[in-house]
């Protein structure tokens, strides 16, 4: 899962699991595991198997929600909350090079990638067994991928994702996948990963867990041109 990064330009700044984010990942298990009594948590009432969710922009934390409560933050861009959408796109015929992999001194083969409203910026974030950890990203880097595809200047702040999963690519037994994704399956799969992280390398239950993730992930994609135009 690990990719060569020069060590003298690698510079990551860990995110020492704040308790948002824990309540965050508590919320997505649920959401994996759900209960009868869910309910949404800006009005209580009860909620679907199949609810929405809203991000509250300051702390990251995703809120289950209502229908109802979900519509009233629907494609709004200020405020405490936004409306998390669900459409999953797989990007066609994108492709990250390795060497531009490596500038942008991401150093495992999986990471996403989001513009944040709150620090005014691209915001690289990979998931690791103690959560989410944020890497400096070099703009100059990210903006010569960015240019490689229509789809990437149209990620909605906050809420969608670049989503990279080079692993299997790293080990040489599958391409590389790249999803426009909704924030709250890419948080998902940071708490998977903490979830089931066993020692050094993982363990077997979560390679297996994380194969089962980017399964379901692709097979609810749609499929969009991720042309590279450069």
């Amino acid at each position: 899962m690990f990719v060569r990064v020069r060590s003298e330009e690698r510079q990551v700044m860990p995110i020492v699991a704040p308790s948002p984010l824990d309540q965050s990942f508590a919320k997505l298990r649920r959401f994996a595991n759900p209960r009868p009594e869910e309910r949404c948590e800006l009005c209580s009432a009860p909620i679907a198997t199949e609810h929405g969710h809203l991000l509250e922009l300051a702390t990251r934390q995703i809120i289950c929600a209502c229908e109802a409560c979900s519509i009233l933050f629907d494609g709004l861009n200020l405020g405490r909350y936004k409306r998390i959408p669900t459409q999953v796109r797989l990007l066609a015929g994108f492709q990250i090079s390795d060497g531009q992999w490596e500038d942008l001194l991401i150093p495992i083969n999986m990471a996403f990638f989001f513009y944040s409203s709150a620090q005014g910026r691209m915001v690289a974030l990979y998931p690791s067994p103690a959560g989410a950890v944020e890497s400096l990203l070099p703009l100059e880097a990210w903006g010569e991928i960015v240019k490689q595809s229509s789809a990437l200047g149209k990620l909605q702040p906050d809420v969608e994702a670049l989503l990279v999963n080079r692993v299997g690519h790293a080990r040489g037994f599958a391409a590389a996948e790249y999803y426009i994704a909704p924030m709250d399956q890419c948080f998902a799969l940071v708490g998977l990963i903490r979830m089931h992280w066993k020692g050094l390398s993982g363990g077997d239950e979560v390679w297996m867990e994380i194969a089962k993730f980017f399964s379901a992930l692709r097979a609810r994609a749609d499929l969009t041109g991720g042309e590279n135009l450069a």
